[in-house]
């Protein structure tokens, strides 16, 4: 008891409990003028949609090719999409990476027994094959998640680039 009032003491002999106050300052109000709202224009830089580009014109989604995937991209799907809190480990895809698999086949057949259409779709049109077969022998329609899975996959078509 007697340490924490001496404590009290020596805290209360200080000048300021701030440091630094002998450099405050008072500064003078500025007041920031803006343009009427009315008469202001403002106009972007960049073209989305049916005025210039989409995401996958743009290089943002849908662009990548076979290539362009990596182990990385497996791992991140892998945890995005939940897997690692079903599986409770990364074994399944260390055993899918450890088999010489290219990792946008990896991703499809995750996909595919995930029902992901959209990834789905970005990975066929990367050129990912359907027909590579995991350590058990699946291919991507044999992991489908359910038909319209399966058929999406069976019948997809790549549009071809402008």
């Amino acid at each position: 008891m007697a340490a924490c009032i001496q404590a009290l003491a020596i805290r209360a002999t200080l000048p300021s409990t701030f440091l630094g106050t002998s450099q405050v300052s008072w500064r003078r109000q500025q007041r920031l003028v803006l343009a009427n709202p009315s008469s202001s224009r403002v106009s972007a830089w960049f073209k989305f949609g049916n005025r210039g580009l989409d995401s996958q014109g743009a290089g943002i989604y849908g662009s990548q090719k076979r290539d362009d995937f990596n182990k990385d991209d497996v791992e991140q799907y892998f945890n995005y999409m939940g897997m690692l809190a079903t599986e409770g480990s990364y074994d399944k895809m260390d055993a899918l990476l450890n088999e010489g698999l290219h990792p946008v086949d990896i991703l499809l057949l995750m996909a595919s027994s995930e029902g992901d259409k959209p990834k789905i779709e970005e990975l066929l049109r990367a050129g990912a094959s359907y027909t590579v077969k995991d350590g058990e022998g699946r291919t991507a329609l044999d992991r489908a998640k359910d038909d319209e899975i399966r058929d999406l996959i069976q019948n997809f078509q790549t549009v071809p680039s402008p």
